[in-house]
């Protein structure tokens, strides 16, 4: 038997047989990161890529829209598909339920969502209140908040009878430190609130933005 540990020759053969199962548990641990908890996969996963943070977020949307601006660059239809495709992306794949927030990889196809975005301002000078309120969203999302400011300024253009609109433009002003305008778009805001409780406590609301910029984001 094997485990007769009476001979040492038998003895050598536990030896060698344990130290091979040892080595072979040993290295399925750091390879393939089995029992590790991490949830990373190993070494083979990381040479592989096979993690499931990806440093980008490409979808067939985006592919087609992206082929479409390089056949038709100016088009401004389709470089508000491109915008769409990918601030869907970064709000569908990139942004993480548990803390509220866009992972760095949802930020990244944010800040390429606005790069379409501005193309497409260069082509159409009179954006729709949708792409709009994405770029307002993401811009904000960002920590760009002059530029969401504009965004939302297209907004209100577009819809001038929207609180949230002119909620959002007046909330990503005063975060920009740009307290004329954000007065301005908190008192139409106001005015578009039939009830006195209501536009108290959206004022209230707004105004928390000039001492805490982070609220503009939950525009």
């Amino acid at each position: 038997m094997l485990f007769d540990l009476r001979s040492r020759g038998r003895r050598r053969t536990v030896q060698v047989v344990y130290g091979g199962l040892a080595l072979l548990i040993g290295g399925g641990l750091v390879l393939f990161g089995v029992g590790t908890g991490s949830g990373n996969g190993g070494l083979l996963n990381a040479f592989g890529g096979g993690g499931s943070n990806q440093n980008q977020i490409i979808s067939s949307a985006e592919k087609t829209a992206l082929k479409q601006t390089q056949k038709s660059p100016t088009d401004p239809a389709a470089w508000a598909a491109l915008e769409t495709a990918r601030y869907q992306n970064a709000s569908s794949s990139g942004f993480s339920t548990a803390t509220n927030t866009y992972t760095d990889a949802g930020k990244k196809e944010l800040a390429k969502a606005m790069d379409a975005w501005q193309k497409y301002l260069t082509l159409s000078k009179t954006p729709t209140n949708e792409l709009a309120i994405f770029a307002g969203n993401a811009y904000a999302a960002l920590g760009q908040y002059g530029n969401s400011a504009t965004a939302w300024e297209y907004a209100t253009q577009a819809d001038a009878t929207s609180v949230k609109s002119f909620e959002c433009l007046a909330m990503t002003a005063y975060a920009a430190q740009q307290t004329r305008k954000g007065d301005l778009a908190s008192a139409k805001a106001a005015s578009l609130v039939p009830d006195k409780a209501s536009r108290k406590q959206l004022t209230a609301q707004i105004a928390l933005a000039k001492t805490q910029p982070s609220t503009a984001q939950a525009c």
